[in-house]
């Protein structure tokens, strides 16, 4: 057994017990692929996957047909910016709150359509600043910064962007955000939202993708199972939202492990007090300059004199995972004028045990 004290959830969350079982039961008893027979093994998958759709629309306030399986947020981003119509009159906001995989892929399409790309402006506190928010077509919202850990009030984001273009399309970028807030995406009024599975404790290579209005879009890429009919033209007849959006076969066993995901994270979220504690003791430390609120989600911090990497390298040989380095948010890290940093985050296993022995450390490495 590794014997490390495991402080990167935000990167990805550690798999609660249940997940590993359900996935493992999956394989073990049920494997087979959806959509693709009629006996019993392929049935038992069909509804394993629409029970996990309808689980997931619960989770967020939506409806079923709302919800699409895909491989992370990076996917979702791309699928989003290929389905969105851009043209040289179109107007894209992004913000340095974002992720590249968030920002990249619109600006990308953005740039390809000689479109306009614009930076909200941030406030002193490094959130969106909702004073100065300007009209835009398509709006690209972080819900919760990786580097910073402060939630954004969403609603009220895409309240502001509305009543500055009622047609402007709102992608909101969820994956750190649902670890720690409820998403209601009735309540935001998002056109589109994302977030990864495996941020949550399910496992990598499923995300969710929330479409508001499924039917005025299509899909991305064409494969196997998305296509109702194909004419003697090559004419397609796509399926019904959200098949159409899911070509090819789905991620089954990770698919499995995300109810019991689910299920333990409304139980059991991480306990953000083990982030004020630390907080609190690296206050105390000269050397240690800390770049979060202490009610963030995460804590981030550089030590004077010593590089992000070679922190997180020394942290590493006394047994702790820890974030380091830019954390692809190059925007953010820039405006807080460094070439790195160090990120704490805490999931429900982590114990109060762990942030002292890390305290420790810190200051060991410090001297």
């Amino acid at each position: 057994m590794n014997k490390i004290i495991y402080l990167d959830a935000a990167a990805t969350y550690q798999k609660p017990e249940p997940v590993i079982n359900a996935m493992n039961d999956f394989l073990l008893n049920h494997y087979a692929n959806a959509g693709r027979g009629v006996c019993g093994r392929v049935e038992y998958v069909d509804d394993m996957v629409e029970r996990t759709r309808a689980r997931v629309a619960a989770f967020m306030n939506a409806r079923a047909n709302q919800i699409v399986f895909v491989s992370g947020t990076t996917m979702a981003m791309n699928m989003v910016a290929d389905m969105i119509p851009m043209r040289a009159t179109t107007r894209v906001l992004v913000s340095d709150l974002d992720h590249h995989s968030a920002r990249l892929p619109f600006v990308r399409r953005a740039n390809e359509r000689a479109g306009q790309v614009m930076v909200c402006p941030l406030d002193e506190n490094y959130n969106l600043d909702m004073e100065n928010i300007p009209a835009a077509d398509v709006f690209v919202i972080t819900a919760m910064s990786n580097v910073m850990g402060m939630p954004q009030d969403v609603a009220k984001i895409i309240r502001i962007a509305k009543e500055k273009n009622p047609n402007v399309i709102t992608v909101v970028d969820a994956a750190q955000f649902v670890v720690h807030e409820k998403i209601d995406v009735r309540a935001w009024g998002a056109d589109f939202v994302c977030w990864s599975a495996h941020k949550i404790g399910a496992d990598t290579g499923v995300g969710i993708l929330y479409i508001k209005s499924p039917d005025d879009f299509s899909p991305t890429f064409i494969g196997g199972g998305m296509a109702r009919r194909v004419e003697s033209d090559g004419h397609i007849v796509f399926a019904d939202a959200t098949e159409r959006f899911e070509a090819g076969t789905l991620p089954l066993t990770q698919i499995a492990g995300i109810i019991p995901a689910i299920d333990n994270l409304e139980k059991n979220r991480p306990n953000l007090g083990l982030i004020k504690y630390m907080y609190d003791e690296l206050s105390k430390i000269n050397k240690v300059k800390i770049l979060t609120k202490r009610d963030a989600a995460v804590l981030t911090f550089v030590v004077d004199g010593m590089h992000s990497l070679d922190c997180g390298a020394y942290l590493g040989v006394r047994g702790f995972c820890v974030r380091v380095g830019m954390m692809c948010a190059s925007w953010i890290i820039r405006r807080l004028d460094i070439d790195g940093a160090v990120r704490v985050s805490v999931g429900a296993y982590n114990s109060q045990a762990d942030a002292e022995v890390f305290i420790k450390a810190i200051k060991e490495v410090v001297k």
